[in-house]
């Protein structure tokens, strides 16, 4: 199991959010985060919102640091991308 994680780098709701994907199915990815104790609604399209305070719970957990292009390119190669806007298949 895999899972990744970028910086803090990105501002919401008072807060600085991290990424956290898997280069492999959301099934891998949504069972790391309920290990982590993530809710549920922190999901996004093809990843989770990890607030900064986080983390370092996520890495310690056995999240892999990436760059946030890092993050991008690792969804694209793994056909896990999910843009914004487009309309999701069930």
């Amino acid at each position: 199991m895999t899972v990744y994680i970028d910086p803090p780098a990105w501002p919401g709701h008072g807060r600085m959010w991290s990424h956290l994907i898997s280069d492999v199915s959301y099934a891998e990815l949504h069972r790391f985060a309920a290990e982590l104790g993530v809710p549920s609604r922190a999901f996004e399209r093809d990843h989770y919102d990890i607030p900064s305070h986080r983390y370092a719970d996520a890495v310690r957990a056995g999240a892999v640091e990436v760059s946030s292009r890092e993050v991008v390119r690792l969804l694209h190669e793994a056909g896990l991308r999910r843009p914004k806007g487009r309309t999701q298949s069930r």
